[in-house]
């Protein structure tokens, strides 16, 4: 197996599957919807009807991007403008102003992938991907959980070390709580390298 990590846009219905799509037909697991739908409709659905929501979304473009090892997809980032989530309306976590900043909220690796370096470079990969696509900046909203030890199902927000290291700087401080741990509002200026 490769070393090497690909980030690209998640296009592929199959791959963003692979990554947070549920091992039975019927589950109605998260397939990444809880920010980026409201959560009345987020609640609604059920099952396959979750799935073929997200390939509706994916006709109209890329949901954030996928880490790619020997062309197999082994994470996931989700990343979108932020007046396009929840978090445009979240009250535990604060505009820190107008600018119409992009948002990075689920970090995900698969199993037997992890500790290999792909959530950083799925980060590097988010930064990217809104630069490309104009945002002005990128935002994060990970766990500020220091030396602790994190449960993998809580750790989608994302580490505020991971995010520091990528570049991203303290914005604001939140009343959002996961498993325990505050999360912080971190910030990447797109305008720098």
């Amino acid at each position: 197996m490769s070393t090497e990590i690909e980030v690209r846009p998640a296009v592929v219905f199959d791959d963003v599957r692979a990554l947070v799509g549920p091992k039975r037909d019927d589950a109605s697991v998260c397939w990444c919807l809880s920010y980026r739908i409201p959560s009345k409709i987020n609640n609604a659905m059920r099952g396959q009807e979750r799935g073929r929501f997200v390939a509706e979304l994916l006709e109209q473009g890329p949901l954030g991007v996928l880490a790619y090892r020997d062309d197999v997809p082994v994470g996931w980032a989700a990343v979108a403008p932020r007046a396009d989530t929840t978090f445009a309306r979240n009250r535990k976590i604060p505009r820190v102003d107008d600018l119409p900043v992009w948002s990075v909220w689920c970090i995900r690796v698969r199993p037997g992938h992890r500790g290999q370096g792909i959530s950083h470079a799925l980060i590097q990969g988010a930064v990217a991907f809104a630069r490309d696509n104009g945002a002005p900046a990128l935002e994060a909203y990970p766990l500020d959980n220091g030396d602790a030890k994190v449960d993998q199902t809580m750790a989608y927000a994302g580490l505020r070390a991971n995010f520091e290291a990528a570049g991203f700087r303290w914005a604001a401080d939140t009343t959002s709580v996961l498993s325990g741990h505050p999360r912080v509002l971190l910030r990447h200026d797109l305008a720098q390298p």
